[in-house]
């Protein structure tokens, strides 16, 4: 068995995934890619319906051939010489996502998840109408940049605001967070720049707790998370500190709609938020492919890392 992990190298959960690899006799290949081009090389010839050859870092060489899982753990971005200008920068780099990036995800092995069927499930838009399908129950959404549509749609209905891509931007040497927000008159009697972008909008679920679960190939471990803070009641990832959690049993209806999406979006991995309901309906919010597990087996003891670990080292052709 040898297993690559696509990974930032700071990334903590990362560290203990590779020594759980270890434990079960794999040969763990770390990588990240911002190395490339100063740390980490290619070289791979097309023979018969396969590409062939290695990656190298000034440490090892990693055979392509005998690659037989990879885990895509969020990597980094390529990072090109300070001297290159920005038009040679976007140059170089869509050549290596195209090069690199092409040759990696061609190779016909396990992923964790693909990179590809990572980025289609990033979409929120195909989540949400793929989870409906999948007999899931989903908020009332409104996705849209004009701002008559959000007057009618949080006419008489409690909403909130989200973000459809990532949830930070860096400005000024500061980062700045955009968390799940209760909209208020306020709000509806200035929109102005909504129109300049598209933003979502769902209908607020009253909530008893939320819960994330888990899945790892088969398994689906479901665990509540209770907010201890108005913050964290309207947005958890707002108010760590007052937070609290548990594992729970998720319903058959709802495992089987989950397991129904996940096959749907071709994941072996991935993290999903619910809402559940003082009368106990679980309201599906998204999936993240890539989303953090960790403090989550930190503070349940639920054995998520060993569960991945054997996914990747199992044989190609079982779940």
């Amino acid at each position: 068995m040898s297993i690559l992990v696509l990974a930032d190298e700071h990334d903590a959960s990362a560290d203990v995934m590779v020594r759980a690899l270890e434990d079960r006799d794999a040969v763990v290949h770390r990588v990240d890619t911002a190395w490339f081009p100063r740390r980490l090389s290619i070289a791979a010839e097309l023979a018969g319906g396969r590409w062939c050859g290695w990656l190298r870092t000034p440490h090892r060489t990693i055979d392509l051939d005998g690659i037989t899982s990879v885990w895509f753990r969020s990597p980094r971005t390529y990072r090109f010489p300070d001297s290159m200008t920005g038009a040679e920068r976007s140059f170089a780099h869509l050549e290596a996502k195209y090069g690199l990036g092409g040759v990696l995800t061609s190779l016909p092995v396990r992923w964790v998840n693909h990179p590809a069927r990572v980025a289609d499930a990033a979409y929120k838009p195909v989540q949400l109408a793929t989870a409906r399908r999948c007999g899931l129950h989903v908020p009332d959404t409104l996705i849209t940049n004009e701002p008559e549509q959000v007057l009618r749609f949080t006419r008489n209905r409690s909403t909130v605001s989200k973000v459809l891509g990532a949830n930070s931007i860096v400005e000024q040497g500061g980062r700045k967070i955009a968390f799940t927000r209760l909209l208020d008159d306020a709000d509806r009697a200035d929109l102005t720049g909504l129109s300049q972008t598209t933003h979502l909008f769902q209908q607020w679920v009253d909530k008893a707790y939320e819960v994330r679960v888990i899945v790892i190939g088969d398994f689906l471990t479901a665990f509540t998370i209770h907010a201890g803070s108005a913050a964290s009641q309207v947005d958890w990832r707002a108010d760590y500190a007052h937070l609290s959690y548990d594992t729970c049993d998720t319903p058959e209806d709802v495992a089987s709609g989950i397991t129904k999406l996940m096959r749907t979006l071709g994941l072996l991995y991935g993290a999903l938020d619910f809402v559940v309901s003082p009368e106990g309906e679980w309201t599906f919010l998204e999936v993240n492919a890539g989303g953090q597990y960790g403090w989550l087996e930190h503070h349940t003891g639920a054995p998520l890392t060993a569960r991945l670990a054997d996914l990747l080292v199992r044989p190609v052709g079982h779940r």
